[in-house]
């Protein structure tokens, strides 16, 4: 794990801790990276509630009771697909707040089109977003760090409003 991760990880956790608030993460192309950071934080029972790598359509069926019907008409990779992962994340573990993370590490693209590099990020709880990410690398192990830290800063940038 990257300094940055660590640093980043570290501040979203005393601010979660200094709000009495929270956490729940989903994440896929990370491949459990945002989950790994928080949870090397010293404390981490105080605001982690757990997580789930969600790579496969089985494992999202089966780690989020998440069928196909709930996802009709959605595209993996895309920002209504991260905001019902965050949601449901965060629902079934009580969570005051679900981030996700879904795109293509690389070093090729997914087959929805998007190139190695892209990921849709959301966050749900007291307020919903979703943004892309499209780091230009097709880089694995340097997009899934680039995607981990995107998604810590997310959730630390609705934190700091």
């Amino acid at each position: 794990m990257n300094d940055d991760l660590q640093a980043a990880a570290g501040r979203l956790a005393d601010a979660l801790i200094a709000r009495g608030q929270t956490l729940a993460v989903a994440e896929s192309s990370s491949g459990g990276l945002i989950s790994a950071a928080l949870l090397a934080v010293p404390g981490a029972s105080a605001y982690f509630q757990g997580g789930a790598v969600v790579y496969t359509a089985k494992a999202r069926m089966a780690l989020l009771d998440l069928p196909r019907e709930a996802v009709a008409g959605l595209r993996s990779a895309s920002e209504p697909y991260a905001l019902l992962l965050a949601r449901t994340v965060r629902e079934n573990l009580g969570a005051t707040w679900g981030l996700s993370e879904t795109g293509a590490a690389g070093p090729t693209g997914n087959p929805y089109g998007d190139a190695a590099g892209h990921t849709c990020l959301a966050i749900s709880g007291p307020l919903e977003m979703a943004t892309t990410l499209k780091t230009g690398m097709s880089d694995r192990a340097s997009n899934m760090d680039a995607f981990a830290l995107a998604a810590l800063e997310l959730l630390a940038g609705a934190l700091a409003r």
